[in-house]
């Protein structure tokens, strides 16, 4: 089956660091690109950072400059390295896969994993 769990999600105060790690199974992950998206309670699932099957990466402006996005096919892991992180940071960190090439959009993701909370304070 497939699966893609989700770690690392915490409690920081602003401009602090995190890292989440999501561990993937039941597909070859180097086959898609791998994405991180994130929600807050009520809104909309907001791309957060991507990191395509040949390794090219891609980030939402809000996040540019302090999250790096990574993958280890080997491992079959994505990784999302959390800097300077502020309160707006604050939501359900998701990660995602899909076939699709260079999409930033949600519906095209086949397979998502169950989200990591992050929680950032003033």
């Amino acid at each position: 089956q497939v699966q893609l769990v989700e770690s690392g999600g915490g409690v920081v105060q602003a401009g602090g660091s995190l890292r989440l790690s999501c561990v993937t199974s039941g597909f070859t992950m180097s086959l898609d690109d791998m994405a991180w998206y994130r929600q807050v309670p009520g809104g909309k699932r907001e791309y957060v950072a991507g990191v395509r099957r040949d390794m090219s990466t891609n980030y939402a402006n809000s996040v540019k400059g302090r999250f790096t996005a990574s993958r280890d096919n080997a491992k079959k892991t994505v990784y999302l390295q959390m800097n300077s992180l502020k309160p707006e940071d604050t939501a359900l960190y998701y990660c995602a896969a899909t076939i699709s090439s260079s999409s930033h959009d949600y519906r095209d993701y086949n397979y998502w994993g169950q989200g990591t909370q992050v929680t950032v304070s003033s």
